[in-house]
């Protein structure tokens, strides 16, 4: 996993880097700089002129750094620095006076023709309000430039929280973080402003015993390899899913949710629905299914196929009909087994909270934006303020494991630890493409991979094989199943790279 962090929990590892492990702030700025000047290189930009422009707080200082890092190795390189000198922090006091000692060029004005690289160390996370004055008259400057532009820590004007654009924000070329993916480089729109980012390690000390809340964590490729299978397992081994999807009129909901459990891993899978969707499995044999009409004894249908199963799930192309509701509660009262419910199940869990709380094993709920609104009444646009802890919080009063998905989808269970999925991409907007999600996560569920971790790998994983689709197939062509096959392809790979070893 990945940590990931806020500004202001930055700003706390930062002063307990400095205070309690004794490492000064110059040191942390030293290295600071050496971690941009040291990837400018390996990026090849063109350094001929470098303009780097400041702030007047511990990120302009940063890049005072970086300006006479370039000047020593023989590079052309002018500071410019924006701000009343008497609000400049001591560091940047510090930093311009040895730059001087140095002969370094400091400029008032800048012309941004003039240069062929621009380094900017405005602002950095500590950010909050709105860019105004000078300060956006610069960034707006930077924005017509033609050629490179590199941010120190953040682009300046982003939201280190929130990834919100405060007034006017530069967009990056190469972002160069320091300790810690910052929340702000992963949420839209902010992501779009860091160009290539790397996280650096500057010596910033992250101690447990700091207890910095929420925790925030990103799943990486690294975490998928604990998906693995049993060479002793058979069919049984590998879990019996039971799935209620598909309806009288959506049909392919349910082929698509099963098809890429199966493609995860999961050893069988029954699906109930109409039985009119039978002739849709003839290209799916390895389905077993669990057939209903209008005037079926759902209740004892359900039973037999909750009592067979390991996992259960509902929701994909369900409706939100009497019967689909009655299938819903059945599985909410008489169900043992870990849940996952989607789409249509969400619409109807209004007024059941009392259920999802009660349900003796963990339940999985995977709602876009509309849905997450009809179940919890917080509209999208206030959700996309604040993700992290909307989800958090949801999450725990609901008793679920909550996938609330988005462009970055937010994964919780409880507001002290948020997990942030930072793959995927704009092709995966097709439809579909959340009912292979839920068939992905029931499949690692399947496998008896605990819920929390089933629903963020799920989640890695689809948006990793989205982008592996993506790059083969291009965004525009990119359809559901594809991503249920590329799933099957990384774990492939994962596989083959364990044989190997």
């Amino acid at each position: 996993m990945e940590a990931l962090v806020t500004g202001n929990q930055m700003k706390e590892l930062d002063a307990y880097t400095i205070k309690e492990m004794g490492i000064p702030s110059l040191v942390l700025m030293e290295r600071a700089g050496v971690a941009v000047y040291q990837e400018m290189l390996k990026e090849k930009l063109s350094l001929d002129k470098t303009l780097v422009l400041c702030g007047g707080g511990n990120n302009g200082a940063d890049g005072v750094v970086i300006a006479r890092l370039l000047f020593l190795a023989g590079y052309k390189a002018d500071v410019c620095i924006i701000g009343n000198p008497d609000h400049f922090t001591e560091e940047m006091k510090k930093q311009i006076e040895i730059g001087k000692k140095y002969g370094l060029s400091f400029v008032n004005t800048f012309l941004p023709d003039e240069y062929t690289t621009i380094v900017d160390a405005v602002f950095g996370v500590g950010l909050s309000r709105e860019v105004a004055g000078k300060y956006r008259e610069a960034i707006l400057q930077v924005n017509e430039f033609k050629g490179k532009v590199v941010s120190v820590d953040i682009p300046s004007g982003i939201s280190s929280d929130t990834g919100a654009v405060l007034g006017a924000a530069v967009k990056a070329d190469l972002t160069v973080t320091f300790g810690y993916r910052k929340i702000g480089l992963c949420l839209y729109p902010g992501i779009l402003y860091g160009g290539k980012i790397i996280v650096a390690d500057v010596g910033i000390y992250k101690d447990p015993r700091i207890g910095i809340k929420p925790e925030i964590l990103a799943c990486t490729l690294e975490d998928l390899k604990q998906i693995k299978r049993k060479p002793d397992g058979n069919k049984g081994t590998f879990g019996k899913i039971f799935l209620a999807a598909g309806s009288r009129e959506i049909f392919g909901a349910a082929f698509l949710s099963g098809y890429a459990a199966m493609k995860t891993g999961a050893g069988m899978i029954k699906i109930c629905t109409a039985r009119e969707n039978k002739p849709l499995f003839a290209g799916f044999p390895e389905a077993m299914l669990q057939l209903y009409d209008k005037d079926t004894d759902l209740e004892d249908l359900l039973q037999k196929g909750m009592e067979w199963a390991d996992v259960l799930g509902i929701g994909p192309g369900i409706g939100t009909g009497k019967q689909a509701e009655n299938m819903l509660e059945i599985l909410l009262t008489k169900g043992k087994k870990p849940l996952v419910i989607d789409a249509d199940g969400i619409n109807l869990l209004k007024g059941k909270e009392k259920l999802l709380r009660n349900y003796p094993r963990e339940i999985i709920l995977t709602p876009h934006l509309g849905e997450f609104y009809r179940l919890t009444g917080v509209p999208p646009s206030m959700w996309k303020k604040d993700p992290l802890n909307i989800t958090g919080e949801a999450a725990e009063n609901l008793n679920t494991v909550l996938v609330c998905k988005d462009a970055k989808t937010v994964i919780a269970r409880k507001k002290e630890q948020i997990f942030l999925n930072l793959s995927g991409n704009d092709g995966m907007a097709t439809a579909g493409s959340g009912d292979v999600l839920t068939g992905i996560i029931l499949g690692l569920l399947a496998q008896q991979i605990p819920a929390l971790e089933a629903a963020c790998l799920g989640a890695y994983l689809h948006g990793a094989a989205g982008d592996m689709a993506a790059l083969e197939k291009g965004r525009a062509g990119l359809l559901a199943k594809d991503i249920a096959d590329y799933a099957a392809e990384i774990l492939k790979k994962l596989e083959k790279e364990r044989i190997d070893k």
